[in-house]
């Protein structure tokens, strides 16, 4: 997803959440349950950034991870009608690795990883009565990875850290659509760092930090 259209995605949500703030307040509607759940398709935009490695001719940002769209569950839970803990869920995704390395005359597919990356959300909602429902938060992810098979020719197998903890900043903005039905945009910005390694020496940390884009539906209950 390029630059452009993310800043469109999130300027889109910022006015949602602008106008559900200065709109009149709906009229009190029917009390709502405490548990929010959703589900969501996810576009995953890493920011791939990354450390040369002089000794392997690997300039800085070479080391790049896909991009790709997965399914994602979030299960919301209300302590009060505006404060909120999101969990976010989805299953390992394998992802593959590319590298620029000027002796392999351009980018190479070098292998594959698998990433779970959960992330747990505090958050606030603007306006949890109206039809227009914005929201912020701030939380941490733990991101597992597992399966990593990385090779570079003329080099050797790399590893991978296999825990990444970092911050996680969302917004987004639930619009209702029926009774307790919501349909629901999301963005989130989050920190997944790992380090690389050849042999147990560390040569490299790469930021994959990516945005995660989502669409989806939810139900209140």
């Amino acid at each position: 997803m390029n630059t452009k259209l993310t800043r469109t995605l999130i300027g889109a949500l910022l006015g949602a959440s602008l106008g559900a703030m200065i709109t009149l307040p709906a009229q009190a509607q029917e009390a709502q349950g405490n548990w929010l759940v959703r589900a969501r398709a996810v576009r995953i935009d890493p920011a791939n950034h990354s450390d040369a490695i002089g000794a392997l001719a690997i300039p800085a940002d070479a080391i790049t991870v896909n991009d790709k769209t997965i399914p994602e569950v979030d299960i919301t839970y209300f302590f009060t009608s505006n404060i909120a803990t999101e969990l976010v869920l989805t299953v390992p995704q394998k992802q593959t690795v590319t590298v620029q390395q000027s002796a392999l005359g351009g980018p190479v597919a070098i292998g594959t990883f698998k990433h779970l990356p959960p992330s747990l959300m505090l958050q606030y909602h603007f306006a949890p009565d109206a039809q227009i429902r914005p929201y912020v938060g701030a939380g941490v992810n733990y991101t597992r990875i597992s399966s990593v098979n990385l090779n570079v020719p003329t080099v050797g197998r790399l590893d991978l850290d296999h825990n990444s903890f970092g911050l996680a900043l969302g917004a987004g903005v639930d619009v209702a659509i029926a009774k307790n039905v919501f349909l629901n945009f999301d963005v989130k910005k989050v920190q997944i760092r790992t380090d690389v390694s050849l042999g147990g020496t560390k040569l490299s940390t790469v930021k994959v930090d990516p945005w995660l884009i989502g669409v989806g539906v939810g139900y209140r209950f």
